[in-house]
């Protein structure tokens, strides 16, 4: 497959498989997981940056692991709605994965994701600075996960 629009992915996957959700960080990779009905996402991991290939090996482990077929990853636009160097990053690590393996691939706009998790981290769950450093980009990744399988939803008319 390719980089597909986010309303054509759960058509792009076979019946009953999950999507993962990146947060792609300078450091850091968080990673969600949706259920295979592509309704609920899950934080699931933080993988630490070193190598692509390692990265990449992580990442497929976990989707054959979890039974997931194709991946939303997000996209830091600009607040005005431009794409700057960290758009143009998270567009060459798709293409790198693509040229590893034929998957579904789609951006999802994640301009607030890590905002809203730090307030939500803070206001409601009350963690220490510390905690929400560990979990925020796992929170981030399911974020956009979760807006990704909503305008999907939508987008079917369900």
């Amino acid at each position: 497959m390719a980089v597909i629009d986010i309303t054509e992915l759960a058509g792009a996957l076979p019946p009953r498989r999950a999507l993962l959700g990146l947060d792609l960080g300078e450091k850091t990779i968080g990673v969600a997981v949706s259920d295979i009905s592509l309704t609920i996402a899950t934080p699931l991991e933080l993988i630490r940056k070193s190598k692509f290939t390692l990265e990449a090996e992580r990442l497929f482990k976990l989707m054959a692991l979890r039974e997931a077929d194709g991946l939303v990853i997000g996209l830091p636009v600009n607040m005005d709605g431009t794409e700057g160097p960290r758009c143009q990053s998270c567009r060459a690590f798709a293409r790198n994965l693509l040229r590893l393996r034929d998957m579904s691939i789609a951006f999802w706009d994640e301009r607030w994701s890590s905002s809203v998790m730090n307030r939500f981290l803070i206001e409601e769950a009350d963690l220490t600075r510390a905690k929400r450093a560990e979990v925020i980009d796992r929170s981030a990744a399911a974020y956009i996960l979760q807006g990704a399988l909503d305008r999907m939803k939508d987008a079917a008319g369900g």
